[in-house]
């Protein structure tokens, strides 16, 4: 970029949600569409390789779903302690999904926004994870589950009890209800903005790589691609695994 100016107008360009509506009502499109589509190209892949499998030699995309199911089977079998059968077809859906979005990180900054300007498209960004309104959405929902899955093994009242009288007993049930709120609430916010900023940070170093000058942008991008690819894996994992333990944490009673 030739000037200050430019390179702020640039960055807050690709910074920028292609939004619809005004205030608390405000849909960034961008990323209900691209979280929708990895959503749906996670659905309709494994439902065909599902469709096409064979006892027989299996094809390479069958190989690779049973390696994925084996590898989340095995994570929930030593993380979960309960019976619940949600909990393998929750773990892979979370970490695909998850990894899927981030996976979206590694296209050109410039691509998808400039093809957008074809169909009269002004902003555009195509990482869903680094929307922390998504990030957050999905956190809440695994919160929603941790509150199902605390009144399904403990009922109404033993909720209740282990909010008000855990750790320190009935004596203490100020301390003790104020403890167990700050515990859940910290829950679903680590979860979501883990994932936000480790992917908001990576989409702003493309950002930053893609001013420096085109012969400059091919190696040090390359190297950095390669070590995010090592990052959205992680976070993918590690949304999946929070959420296996948080779920195993609510069924146990001690």
């Amino acid at each position: 970029m030739s000037s200050g100016a430019s390179t702020i107008e640039y960055i807050n360009h690709h910074l920028t949600h292609w939004t619809v509506g005004h205030g608390f009502w405000t849909l960034h499109l961008d990323t209900l569409i691209f979280s929708w589509l990895m959503g749906s190209v996670f659905l309709i892949s494994f439902y065909m390789i599902a469709k096409r499998a064979t006892a027989g030699v299996p094809s390479a995309w069958q190989n690779f779903a049973e390696f994925m199911l084996e590898f989340v089977a095995k994570q929930v079998s030593e993380t979960y302690h309960g019976k619940n059968a949600l909990i393998a077809p929750l773990a892979l859906t979370i970490f695909i999904w998850v990894f899927l979005m981030n996976l979206m990180d590694l296209l050109p900054v410039d691509l998808l926004p400039w093809l957008s300007t074809f169909v009269g498209g002004d902003h555009l960004r195509v990482v869903p994870t680094a929307d922390p309104n998504l990030t957050l959405g999905l956190s809440l929902s695994v919160f929603i589950l941790i509150i199902w899955f605390n009144l399904a093994s403990k009922g109404l009242k033993g909720l209740i009890y282990e909010i008000t009288c855990r750790p320190f007993g009935v004596w203490f049930l100020p301390l003790n209800f104020f403890l167990k709120v700050i515990e859940e609430i910290a829950k679903p916010l680590s979860l979501g903005l883990r994932l936000f900023g480790n992917l908001y940070a990576g989409e702003l170093i493309f950002i930053l790589i893609a001013l420096l000058p085109w012969w400059a942008q091919w190696p040090w991008g390359g190297v950095w691609a390669i070590f995010h690819i090592l990052i959205i894996t992680i976070q993918a994992f590690v949304f999946m695994m929070l959420t296996i333990v948080y779920l195993s944490l609510a069924e146990e009673s001690h």
